[in-house]
């Protein structure tokens, strides 16, 4: 199965963003640093899961295992509802992806345990800002 961390970050609310994405491939490790547009965290964190989602698809993977530390998105999946309709059409994208594999799981963890998804996502955010490398 393969493990997929993932996180959004926005340097303001809004701000600059960008996806973190840490993928563990039967031991091999791969790891995408995504410039977001302005955004809210909140919409950082859908984007990050949907482009998740879409590697793995991408790549051909048929049983995944996602890690998210937004409350947000993972009680949004489970529930298959938001509140906020800001968010609704990327929730809609997201589960329309999900259905595209065998098995799918998203689980909430601390954010101890997505350190490697937030560095990715910050990083992304450093390399969106003009002036910034």
């Amino acid at each position: 199965m393969i493990e997929v961390y993932f996180d959004g970050a926005s340097a303001g609310n809004p701000g600059p963003s960008g996806a973190g994405i840490f993928i563990v491939d039967n031991g091999e490790v791969h790891r995408y640093s995504i410039p977001l547009k302005e955004m809210t965290n909140h919409e950082a964190e859908f984007h990050a899961f949907i482009i998740a989602l879409e590697i793995c698809h991408q790549n051909g993977y048929r049983t995944v295992s996602l890690r998210t530390d937004s409350d947000l998105v993972n009680k949004a999946v489970e529930k298959e509802y938001v509140k906020n309709k800001l968010f609704s059409p990327l929730l809609e994208s997201a589960l329309c992806l999900t259905e595209k594999f065998d098995l799918f799981f998203l689980k909430w963890v601390p954010s101890s345990m997505n350190k490697s998804a937030d560095e990715l996502a910050r990083r992304a955010i450093d390399r969106s800002e003009p002036g910034r490398q």
